[in-house]
């Protein structure tokens, strides 16, 4: 991989991969290996979460097509590989987050994907990319779940804050590019259509009432959870990745060389 040519995304936005894609490997040890130290870098490297995610459902029985992804993984860390995140000294202490959710986008059991980013002022700290636990029958149903798993991270964030004895501006924002789910947080009467959902429209709408959290619309182009939920075009890519506040520490001598 040393003398591979470098890639400008994690993932081809166009290529849709399933259990059945490709020919199964003969030795599934080396694929396995990587994704397990993938997972371990995507603690640093939230731009590789949602391709990282996506491929570690295939470790008990990876195809081919599985493992030139997981190439193309490291072709794009060799293109960057000072990438990370920057965390700004003097930003305030107001948590923000954006919840999102790519409905069905699992292609062998159409689960939805959850996607969050958690901000401290301009600095991100926390971020997930993950498959739901459950089918979604809407789109709707999709982003309130991945609302309430993002409800739950900032409330462990609360709590650590609190532990840590700094103050920090409340309510944290929440910020959702789906109207309809919105729209459910904001009804106090539970309806036929919403009962599947119940619990998580009583766990969100305590902590609004609670004053925890302060749910905003924002526009799909403004939408910086999008990254954990998709494979992107390389200059929608290109910005969320900017958007995220990551920054190339290498990139100043690159452009002295």
């Amino acid at each position: 991989m040393l003398a591979c040519c470098p890639s400008s995304t994690p993932m081809d936005y166009k290529a849709s991969l399933s259990a059945d894609t490709g020919t199964p490997l003969t030795d599934p040890s080396s694929y396995r290996r990587l994704i397990g130290r993938l997972i371990y870098l995507t603690n640093t490297r939230p731009d590789i979460a949602h391709a990282v995610q996506h491929l570690s459902q295939f470790v008990s029985q990876p195809t081919s097509s599985h493992q030139q992804v997981v190439f193309r993984i490291l072709r794009y860390l060799k293109q960057a590989p000072g990438q990370g995140i920057f965390l700004a000294a003097d930003s305030s202490l107001q948590l923000k987050a954006f919840s999102d959710s790519d409905w069905a986008g699992c292609t062998d059991t159409r689960r939805s994907v959850t996607g969050f980013s958690i901000y401290i002022g301009h600095s991100l700290i926390s971020w997930r990319s993950k498959k739901q636990p459950t089918v979604s029958r809407s789109s709707s149903e999709a982003e309130y779940r991945a609302l309430a798993s993002t409800a739950c991270e900032i409330q462990w964030l609360t709590y650590l804050l609190e532990d840590f004895r700094i103050s920090f501006t409340r309510p944290a924002l929440l910020y959702c590019d789906n109207q309809s789910a919105l729209q459910i947080a904001s009804n106090q009467v539970f309806h036929e259509r919403t009962k599947h959902i119940e619990i998580d429209c009583h766990l969100v709408r305590e902590k609004v009432t609670n004053a925890l959290l302060k749910l905003l619309p924002v526009s799909s182009s403004f939408q910086l959870a999008d990254i954990y939920t998709k494979a992107l075009s390389p200059s929608r890519f290109k910005e969320l990745c900017s958007k995220l506040g990551m920054s190339n520490i290498y990139s100043q001598l690159e452009g002295g060389s």
